[in-house]
């Protein structure tokens, strides 16, 4: 009788696997370097809105010096029949974005805007509406509808009309105020030395861009703080006559334009002192340097 064989021996396969532990490890592996990538991701993001941002302001600088080549003067902050001017939806308040209008290849918005009709005239509302990239800072998250209803188009960009908190009227020492019509001899501090607009941060009660009150318009009393959240900067006060200082979203200041046409990121630590020379166009004063104090 043949002996029967006994069967071959089995081989079981293993299939590599990663252990619980070593997922954990990798898991914790990856988290750490998310975490040191993404501040670096956020700041090159931040360093590309800023690089937009300046070029807004570039452009509305060099609308600004065209219209004062042009009109002999630079325009007026708002144009209205008498001051000081109230940020409230009444009034013809045409502000000076308006005039800038045919500089800034919006041809067709300044042809169909009726100045008889005031800012917050019927036939104004298509115009109103309108959303113009160069008057917003891509780092400014917030837009607001208007205070009566219809959505309105916002500007984080304000002219300087003044050196102080005061209401916006005729005989401010800034550059653009009511009914204003400064021309560059105007000037005398010299315009490397005076500020032209910068960064502002929008309110709730924000009326828009065709609107020559405090949306518009602002002062270099104080660079104000933003809100952490995506919610309308602080309201001190109820006051329509207020108007407010410089803001932005940015980092550490604000981009500003002077009236040599140069653009220039203002700090928010600057001194109290240097702000208000800035918004001052022939107080005839030394400038302060930072640090000199």
């Amino acid at each position: 009788m043949t002996p029967v064989a006994p069967p071959p021996p089995s081989f079981t396969r293993y299939r590599p696997a990663f252990t619980l532990v070593e997922l954990l490890v990798v898991i914790a592996i990856i988290g750490v370097l998310v975490g040191l990538l993404l501040p670096a991701v956020q700041a090159a993001r931040e360093a590309a809105r800023r690089c937009s941002c300046a070029n807004n302001i570039t452009q509305l600088g060099l609308a600004l010096h065209n219209h004062e080549f042009s009109q002999e003067a630079f325009p007026a902050g708002v144009t209205d029949d008498a001051g000081p001017i109230r940020s409230v939806a009444e009034g013809k308040h045409v502000g000076w974005i308006v005039r800038l209008l045919p500089y800034l290849e919006q041809t067709a918005a300044a042809r169909n805007f009726d100045e008889a009709a005031g800012a917050y005239g019927e036939a104004n509302q298509p115009v109103r509406r309108l959303r113009i990239q160069v008057l917003t800072c891509p780092s400014n998250p917030l837009s607001f509808p208007g205070r009566e209803g219809p959505e309105v188009g916002h500007a984080t960009y304000a002219g300087c009309h003044a050196s102080k908190e005061t209401p916006i009227d005729a005989g401010n020492d800034g550059v653009l105020f009511l009914n204003s019509r400064i021309r560059f001899g105007d000037i005398a501090d010299g315009s490397s030395n005076t500020l032209l607009l910068a960064e502002h941060l929008l309110r709730s009660d924000d009326l828009g861009w065709v609107s020559g009150t405090r949306s518009t318009l602002r002062n270099t009393s104080r660079i104000e703080d933003a809100p952490r959240f995506d919610r309308a900067a602080p309201e001190e006060a109820a006051d329509p006559l207020a108007v407010g200082g410089l803001g932005s979203f940015h980092p550490g200041g604000l981009q500003m334009a002077l009236a040599d046409g140069a653009t220039r990121f203002l700090a928010r630590t600057t001194d109290p002192e240097v702000l208000r020379q800035l918004g001052a166009r022939a107080d005839g004063e030394l400038p302060v340097m930072e640090g000199d104090r």
